[in-house]
């Protein structure tokens, strides 16, 4: 079974950016960062999530990646799903922040239960197809809307969303051109699947 093993975000200054997911997440070796000048605008076709246990979490880490330099895309607030907020970093992804539970349970933590990438595509099934045919494992599967692949020890899951209803969600607009800014490194890389995502290969035996 192939699985993601990095990702890679290309920002214009690796520095601010290190400091920023640092400070406002805590990531340090889940995000790989990547010097790139590559002209892109507008929605970059994908969104990264933290998925988090409480609203009170949410809250704390949208507060700090405000602080870090984000700026608000979409206030956190209670849905019929959960409690969740999207935040643009100075870099310029998108990311949610969101808990399925409505409720406090306890004092907010700052643990962050799953990282998911959201990638849009413009049709689902076929991506679904292509990616399977290159090694990657079904886990969910919603007919045309939604595809999550199995991820095995890897610390991002990875889940495929129509572009503009990724869009809409996310509280964009759908346009955008030129480069997604991002790299998916795997055991089954290098390809660029149907959306014009790079998969780069990380494994030894894919390198050599």
């Amino acid at each position: 079974m192939a699985s993601i093993e990095t990702i890679t975000l290309d920002v214009a200054d690796t520095a601010a950016a290190e400091h920023f997911y640092t400070t406002a997440f805590g990531l340090d070796t889940q995000i790989r960062l990547r010097a790139s000048e590559a002209p892109t605008t507008g929605f970059r076709g994908f969104t990264l999530s933290l998925t988090v246990s409480q609203p009170s979490t949410v809250d704390s880490f949208i507060e700090t990646a405000l602080g870090a330099g984000a700026t608000t895309v979409k206030p956190a607030a209670k849905s019929l799903w959960g409690y969740g907020g999207v935040v643009q970093a100075p870099d310029g992804t998108i990311w949610k922040i969101a808990t399925s539970a409505k409720k406090d349970t306890g004092p907010a933590g700052r643990q962050i239960d799953d990282i998911v990438l959201l990638l849009g595509v413009a049709d689902v099934a076929a991506s679904k197809r292509f990616h399977v045919g290159h090694g990657l494992v079904v886990e969910k599967s919603f007919g045309r809307m939604y595809v999550e692949f199995a991820v095995g020890s890897s610390p991002v899951k990875l889940a495929l969303y129509r572009r503009r209803a990724l869009a809409k969600d996310a509280g964009v607009s759908p346009d955008g051109t030129g480069s997604h800014r991002l790299a998916i490194g795997g055991d089954g890389g290098p390809f660029t699947d149907p959306d014009g995502f790079a998969w780069e290969a990380t494994s030894p035996a894919a390198e050599s």
